[in-house]
């Protein structure tokens, strides 16, 4: 719960590291998925209508508008589609247990790393999303009104309880003297221009910096910020480079959507 501190302090060197190749904008597409960003369907499935009948004055149906159903069977799509909506809607009559957001709020404060609405609903018997976020709202609706110094938000495509960032200073000086990995300003460099520029090339990033970045590569992969989400369609298929679920949760995103754009960047004249 102490780790907003860290993620402001990260945050702040990360942005600054960004100012330079954040007109870039935002991550580039990638034939493969890169690791730590939700993923949603570009398409929805086009869903499945039944043509109605046209009733005219006198009741009747206008004559071919809806397919005969002959004694075999047919027709039956419509009523295995009447069933499952029923069922649906039963499932979503259910109500969820009174205690559900305590349920909630100690898996949470028991996991150092975000879980997902789809792993709270495995581990929940199965209780709809919708159930589960109402119940992150109502927690996070009593800890604002009870003064509380946490929160739960949402990182990394999942749900955390972090402290809120006023608490930074005074957790900064409780962990001072602790060992601690902190990131170099090359690796903060080359991180920043990964997670703007993804998927990328080394060549590309040395381009960009001016020097060598194996070492500081190593180093981030290492330390399970950046890793290989694929190979280049060039001679030789050298490597490409993307951002993991490890640097979202370790500078407090939701997403790669939620890194600053070119103008938050810029210094107001």
């Amino acid at each position: 719960m102490d780790q907003s501190q860290q993620q402001t302090e990260q945050t702040a060197s990360m942005d600054d590291a960004a100012e330079s190749v954040a007109d870039a904008g935002r991550p580039a597409e990638s034939e493969g998925p890169v690791s730590g960003e939700p993923g949603d369907p570009d398409a929805d499935e086009a869903p499945n209508s039944a043509i109605a009948p046209e009733i005219s004055e006198d009741g009747s149906a206008t004559v071919g508008e809806v397919p005969e159903t002959d004694g075999n069977g047919a027709g039956g799509d419509t009523a295995t589609d009447e069933q499952a909506d029923a069922t649906r809607a039963a499932d979503s009559a259910t109500p969820p247990p009174q205690d559900l957001p305590q349920r909630i709020e100690a898996i949470l404060l028991t996991n150092d790393r975000a879980v997902s609405t789809a792993r709270l609903s495995e581990w929940l018997d199965g209780l709809s999303p919708k159930h589960i976020q109402d119940a992150i709202a109502t927690l996070n609706e009593l800890y604002e009104r009870t003064e509380r110094s946490f929160r739960i938000e949402p990182v990394a495509g999942g749900w955390k309880v972090l402290t809120l960032p006023a608490y930074a200073e005074l957790l900064d000086r409780m962990k001072k003297g602790k060992p601690q990995s902190r990131l170099t300003p090359a690796a903060i460099e080359t991180l920043a221009i990964v997670a703007y520029k993804q998927p990328i090339l080394r060549v590309d990033i040395e381009a960009i910096r001016g020097v060598a970045c194996g070492e500081v590569l190593r180093s981030l992969m290492d330390q399970h910020m950046v890793k290989i989400v694929g190979r280049a369609e060039q001679p030789g298929r050298p490597m490409l480079y993307g951002t993991t679920r490890q640097f979202l949760e370790v500078f407090g995103l939701a997403s790669l959507k939620d890194l600053p754009s070119a103008s938050e960047l810029r210094p107001k004249s």
